[in-house]
């Protein structure tokens, strides 16, 4: 199949499906014509989503063996779903800002708050996580309470980031450091065409 007749056949795609996906998710803004196609998302996420109710209170596409805990305390810019992709746990009671343009792996876990530790059934009040733009999270890491991670940072699979992370950095490990510096990211996130208006670049 070539470039035009795709082009095409995923404008169409657009036209026909893309306001179902604008209909269930109030803050889903992707790339309008080359994100993924709005039939599977349907299929996928909205079925199970806002039909049978796993996870039915989040305005953003999430995968149904995902948890979103505390999700008004979740914000979030454009080109991030937090959970959808398959095992992961994000729990927001202390508060997580998400930037724009963040891949999140199978299996992260986003940690905002502990237990006090004279009572486990209190959570510990603390500064909430911030991650800056164009962030990937690999599978399986960790981010626990009060962590910053800065822009154009990649945190490698299986990391449990302890501490901040500076911006243009690649990170790893048990504890997560930094072990090289990241070239900048090669696209303008803020050129890119959105499937609706999105008013904030953060």
């Amino acid at each position: 199949m070539n470039d035009l007749i795709k082009n095409r056949i995923r404008k169409i795609d657009y036209f026909l499906f893309g306001w179902i996906m604008k209909l269930a998710y109030s803050n889903y803004h992707r790339p309008k014509y080359t994100y993924q196609w709005n039939y599977k998302m349907i299929l996928r996420y909205v079925i199970l989503q806002k039909i049978f109710r796993f996870n039915g209170g989040i305005n953003w596409p999430v995968h149904f063996t995902s948890v979103i805990v505390g999700s008004k305390n979740i914000t979030k810019g454009f080109m991030c779903d937090p959970g959808d992709t398959p095992g992961c746990y994000i729990q927001g009671i202390n508060g997580i800002h998400f930037g724009s343009n963040i891949e999140i792996g199978p299996g992260v876990r986003i940690i905002s708050s502990n237990h006090q530790e004279d009572d486990y059934s209190i959570s510990k009040k603390s500064e909430p996580i911030y991650i800056g733009n164009n962030v990937w999270l690999g599978s399986n890491a960790i981010i626990l309470p009060e962590v910053t991670i800065g822009d154009n940072v990649v945190i490698g699979a299986g990391s449990v980031v302890t501490k901040n992370i500076p911006s243009n950095s690649i990170a790893v490990g048990n504890p997560c450091r930094v072990i090289k510096h990241k070239k900048p990211y090669n696209v303008e996130i803020s050129s890119i065409i959105l499937n609706r208006k999105y008013e904030q670049f953060r």
